[in-house]
């Protein structure tokens, strides 16, 4: 108390100033400090007043008195003085005193801020709480300046001098200008003031690890008439004592004041007494403030600089480490402060680029179609987003900028691929169907091979040309998969075009061969000969070595590789085996059919093919044998497929079991040991030629004589008929003696023309008879229908006769010809049937001829 009591009293009346001692030859001397004499005021440009700035150096409390860092007012603080634009043209300045030692006075006019001052008149009590910063008016670069709270205050107490070391430490961690604020008095004392603030600043600069070099500049106040020349030396040398008392690291036990601070040095008037003097002062130690990071300037030799960007990240983690209690490793602590803001900075470029506008549009328009100058456009995005990291980052630590300049590229390179992947497809689509149809109009000029080769060729490249115009300058990404997958497609195309027009080619040559064959191994299989499978294989032969040579014409085009060529050909040439096969097939289903119309057309036709009449003199045994001998060649034909030149028995085993009926001493085929026909295979003919079985032989002969049974019959029936009818006057014989035994009567007859009158009528009335009730043809059909069917007819006959004699007779005589047209015309009968006369066609059934009628077979009518 008594040494605060002694400050406040030589703060309002300065002592008398002793002699200087002599200067300690331990500190090093630097250039003697400018003497602070008043200029002309047209030569400068005074601070403005705290009133004229008003609220333009943004004043604003750092951390309060309970050590509480205010981030939002930091915050708010770079936004209103822009020091985000600073990059690392900008300089910190603070201060530290003695609690009511005028520290914020001179900040004030020093610098222009309007930091709060002690009212003298209201008595001597703590101002400044904490630490306030504030942006220096008219001073180049950018200055903070920081206004901190006064050492040795009675309101925290003798002991509590926690917050002062805080306070220092973080001041000498942020600050490149630390002013020290002493009285003029104190200088040379043992037990001043200024004592504990200089042990306060150099033990807690052992706490940084490596230490950046601050200017120290030390303002004298209240200067007494010693000449600064003498003050300085005795306040070096006491600097350069407590320098020495203050405990170090062994690593800096050696270490020269000079290679952690800049000492200088200068004095002001008392402000109370000199105001003007003191404003004339202060405004040339303003001048020095200039440029100060300049070379030569105040803070000329800084180092381990934090950018401006980064200002209020650094100073919160300080801070947040001094409250700790830690050490401050500052070079760590600038790599921290580099990796936070330059991730800060990558992240805002990322949002930056996905919300630019243009980036939108070409991300939505890769999604529909593929995008011109894709990668010209998307290079020039990121080339400007990571020229801006680099602009805002530039005064970051080297290392931890290009890391995360890696990190910012990957990220946007991590967006933009999806987009880019998908302009790929679009190129790959787009170039697909560019190629399918390219290549059908090449396939109208040129052949396939050539066709296929020169497209794909093209349109690889057009891809490759694409792929230039989608790259991006930053990232050097490989296209070779999509390259690939095109030129699967294409392949795959150019596969499936080059299946189907082979397939056309096959199927138009096999529907010629088809054609060829079909409709004359018909023919052929029709006639059914011995010559029948030697011409359908020479047919075959023939018209398959015609197609083959045309397909194999066809695909010389195609440049097929041996192997496929040759099954090409191999199944065009199965193909007309097929078409053989199952015409012959389909023939030996009908074989019944064909072997009834052989037979019929060879036993009901003569060998000038017309029909048989059955007169009674043809050989009907000879010609049954002679047409189920040509039907049986039409099954032995058709009972196997013989398109190679193998020979067999089938023919021969056909005619011994079927046509030919009896063996050579045998007289009964029921008692032949072995059956031929029962087996389910032909000797010498392989189960895939057979077409049908001999067992199936056996069969479909037996059912064709039983359905060819009836025609042989009524053949045999119309012969008998036709000899009954050439033979209806009795016998020689029976004539004779007719003639003998009725020779009485027949001169009877000769004596009685009567008689011969009454024979005669009754010859007329039976001939009309026969004539009208067509007797002759009713008997054709066997004699008891005809017994019916006259019984029938013979009634309305006789009616019929007797009416037209009795209209012959009343009929006028000029009428004559009348009469007889009308004789002529059918008469209806109860059936509904007519009648026609003697020469109508209704009787042409009976011909008359030299020998007598004849009879026609049923199978000719």
């Amino acid at each position: 108390m008594p040494q605060i009591l002694m400050l406040f009293e030589n703060y309002n009346h300065p002592p008398p100033i002793k002699a200087p001692t002599p200067s300690c030859t331990s500190l090093p001397q630097p250039p003697p400090s400018p003497t602070l004499t008043p200029t002309p005021a047209a030569a400068r440009a005074p601070a403005p007043s705290p009133h004229e700035m008003g609220d333009a150096c943004f004043s604003t409390q750092l951390i309060d008195g309970d050590g509480v860092f205010n981030v939002s007012g930091l915050e708010n603080f770079m936004k209103d003085a822009r020091l985000g634009e600073c990059g690392l043209s900008y300089a910190v300045v603070s201060i530290m005193g003695p609690q009511s030692s005028g520290k914020s006075t001179l900040l004030n006019h020093l610098f222009g801020t309007n930091f709060r001052e002690m009212d003298a008149f209201r008595g001597r009590s703590q101002t400044t709480k904490g630490i306030w910063l504030a942006k220096a008016q008219n001073i180049e670069p950018c200055t903070l300046v920081m206004d901190l709270e006064g050492t040795d205050g009675r309101e925290r107490g003798e002991d509590d001098t926690a917050f002062e070391k805080q306070s220092a430490l973080f001041a000498l961690a942020v600050s490149d200008i630390v002013l020290i604020n002493m009285w003029c008095h104190d200088i040379g004392r043992e037990q001043a003031a200024n004592k504990p603030l200089l042990k306060t600043v150099f033990q807690v600069m052992m706490r940084l690890f490596s230490p950046r070099k601050t200017t120290l500049l030390f303002v004298i106040r209240d200067k007494s008439r010693t000449p600064l020349e003498n003050l300085e030396p005795i306040l070096r040398e006491d600097i350069q004592k407590i320098w020495d008392a203050v405990p170090k690291p062994h690593a800096h036990k050696e270490t020269p004041l000079s290679e952690f601070f800049d000492v200088q040095v200068v004095a002001l008037s008392s402000y109370e007494e000199k105001e003007e003097l003191f404003k004339q002062q202060v405004s040339d130690l303003r001048d020095r403030f200039q440029y100060s990071i300049a070379p030569g300037g105040l803070a000329g030799d800084r180092r381990g600089v934090v950018p401006a960007s980064g200002f209020s990240f650094s100073s919160q983690q300080f801070w947040k480490v001094i409250k700790e209690n830690k050490d401050l490793d500052l070079p760590a602590h600038k790599v921290m402060v580099a990796t936070v803001r330059c991730e800060e900075i990558g992240n805002e470029k990322v949002g930056s680029f996905t919300s630019d506008e243009e980036w939108q549009q070409l991300e939505e328009a890769v999604q529909h179609d593929f995008v011109p100058g894709f990668g010209k456009k998307i290079s020039s995005l990121l080339d400007r987003c990571l020229s801006e990291y680099d602009m805002e980052a530039i005064y970051f630590d080297e290392g931890v900028r290009s890391s995360k300049r890696q990190q910012l590229e990957s990220k946007l390179l991590q967006l933009v691929n999806p987009a880019y992947q998908s302009l790929l497809g679009h190129l790959r689509t787009r170039t697909l169907e560019a190629f399918n149809e390219s290549f059908d109009k090449a396939l109208e000029k040129e052949g396939f091979a050539a066709a296929a080769r020169n497209c794909t060729q093209t349109f690889l490249e057009k891809f490759d040309k694409g792929s230039e115009d989608a790259a991006i300058q930053q990232v050097n990404w490989d296209t070779s998969k999509v390259k690939d997958k095109l030129r699967r497609d294409i392949e795959a195309h150019v596969a499936s075009v080059r299946a189907a027009k082979l397939s056309e080619l096959c199927a138009k040559y096999e529907a010629q061969l088809t054609k060829a064959l079909a409709e004359p191994v018909e023919s052929l299989l029709d006639s059914a000969s011995e010559d029948t499978w030697p011409a359908i294989r020479k047919l075959l032969q023939r018209e398959t070595k015609t197609a083959v040579s045309g397909l194999q014409s066809a695909v010389s085009a195609f440049e097929l590789d041996e192997a496929t060529e040759k099954e090409l050909l191999v199944k065009l040439e199965k193909h007309g085996r097929s078409v053989v096969e199952s015409k012959a097939k389909e023939e030996a289903g009908r074989v019944l059919i064909r072997m009834k119309d052989r037979f019929s057309m060879l036993f009901s036709r003569d060998a000038d093919s017309m029909p048989r009449v059955w007169t009674g003199k043809e050989d009907i045994k000879a010609i049954t044998k002679t047409a189920r001998s040509a039907s049986m060649k039409l099954l032995s034909t058709m009972a196997a497929i013989r398109l190679e030149e193998d020979g067999d028995n089938i023919e021969n085993t056909l005619s011994v079991a079927l046509v030919d009926t009896s063996k050579p001493g045998t007289t009964d085929r029921s008692i032949q040991l072995t059956d031929p026909l029962a087996s389910s295979s032909w000797e010498r003919v392989g189960e895939e030629k057979t077409l049908i079985t001999p067992v199936q032989c056996k069969n479909l002969w037996r059912q064709f004589k039983a359905e060819t049974e009836y025609t042989v019959t009524q053949a045999l029936a119309a012969q008998e008929a036709n000899k009954r009818n050439n033979n209806w006057l009795p016998p020689p014989w029976a004539l004779a003696a007719m003639a003998i035994l009725g020779f009485n009567e027949f001169m009877t007859l000769l004596r009685n023309p009567l008689y011969l009158f009454a024979i005669f009528v009754i010859y007329l009335v039976g001939k009309a008879i026969w004539v009208q009730s067509e007797i002759g043809r009713e008997f054709q059909h066997g004699f008891l229908p005809a017994i019916l069917s006259l019984s029938t007819k013979f009634v309305p006959t006789v009616m019929n006769i007797l009416k037209r004699l009795a209209d012959e007779g009343q009929a006028p005589a000029a009428a004559p010809e009348r009469q007889r047209e009308m004789e002529l015309q059918p008469k209806p009968t109860r059936n509904g049937s007519s009648y026609t006369n003697a020469t109508s066609a209704g009787s042409s059934s009976v011909t008359t001829s030299e020998i007598g009628p004849e009879y026609s077979s049923p199978v000719a009518q």
